[in-house]
């Protein structure tokens, strides 16, 4: 489990495809990050869960399977792109965050940055149906960033989206800061709004809804 405060930037040395192009192995450099990680440890690399495979003076390689290839921009990272890190958190850890596995439910794309003095507003878009788990004043991870949301779309909207305010820490210190309109952007919808809604589809005695 992770809680989406990033704990430093990699920035990736190769993206291979596996010889049957059904997956890939992507290599970075995490430099502090990779202080005590060990082989099979988890690693979340821009809000996606990956397991270590090789580690060598600070450089992480990990097997990227076609459904996260898929599902999230891991797939469109180059050599030399900056990446989100955050080791697992372990029991004894503050959940100074919230709640983030490391599955990402699909992709959203920057659609507006706004200079607001002492921090930015962002606007970005969410796929349907991920937008019904977006709520004012709830939680959702961006690249593996845990944020506030402060605004949403009406439901029903054509194209939902959400807005996040970043603080300069924020922009400083993760990926986000750089993010140009157009970026696409990895999104991790709260999971408690999830799990709730799997158990309103079912009755008191078991049964579906």
């Amino acid at each position: 489990m992770f809680t989406g405060i990033v704990s430093g930037q990699g920035r990736v040395t190769s993206l291979k495809p596996t010889p049957d192009g059904e997956s890939a192995v992507l290599e970075f450099d995490a430099g502090d990050s990779a202080a005590d990680l060990e082989l099979g440890g988890s690693i979340a690399v821009n809000g996606v869960c990956l397991t270590a495979t090789q580690i060598r003076q600070g450089h992480v390689s990990v097997d990227v399977m076609g459904e996260t290839l898929a599902r999230t921009t891991i797939g469109s990272l180059g050599e030399g792109d900056r990446v989100n890190l955050e080791r697992c958190v372990p029991a004894t850890g503050r959940l100074d965050g919230h709640v983030v596995q490391g599955h990402v439910d699909g992709v959203g794309t920057l659609l507006e940055r706004e200079d607001q003095g002492a921090w930015e507003r962002l606007r970005f878009s969410v796929p349907v149906p991920l937008d019904r788990y977006a709520a004012e004043k709830g939680s959702i991870a961006v690249d593996g960033v845990s944020l506030t949301v402060t605004a949403v779309s009406e439901p029903g909207a054509a194209e939902p989206w959400f807005e996040v305010g970043l603080i300069p820490t924020t922009l400083s210190e993760t990926g986000l800061g750089e993010k140009k309109i157009g970026d696409p952007v990895n999104l991790e919808m709260d999971v408690l709004a999830k799990y709730a809604e799997r158990l309103l589809s079912f009755s008191g005695n078991g049964e579906r809804a």
